[in-house]
């Protein structure tokens, strides 16, 4: 699942992967569940402005549903925006 937004005269391209992670102690069963892959460009350009970013929540965990992961990302991505592009307008 990819979604694209457009925030601030940048676009927030979000996707959502699958991901299995290991437990902690060797006992426990693997967690499978979901990360977003986040990539911001400026508008009108096909260059990214960093590399691909994974989120998961807290503790690197990853999320438990696609949904979850989706907004996550988006809400990762927008504090990105804020703090290294729109600080001067806040």
């Amino acid at each position: 699942m990819t979604r694209s937004y457009d925030y601030e005269g940048f676009t927030l391209e979000i996707s959502v992967e699958s991901d299995i992670s290991i437990g902690l102690k060797k006992l426990e069963p693997a967690r499978a569940g979901y990360v977003a892959v986040v990539r911001i460009f400026q508008a009108a350009t096909t260059v990214a402005v960093f590399a691909p970013l994974r989120f998961g929540e807290v503790g690197g965990r990853p999320f438990t549903t696609e949904s979850d992961a989706l907004m996550g990302g988006y809400s990762a991505a927008r504090k990105i925006v804020d703090d290294l592009f729109c600080h001067d307008r806040h």
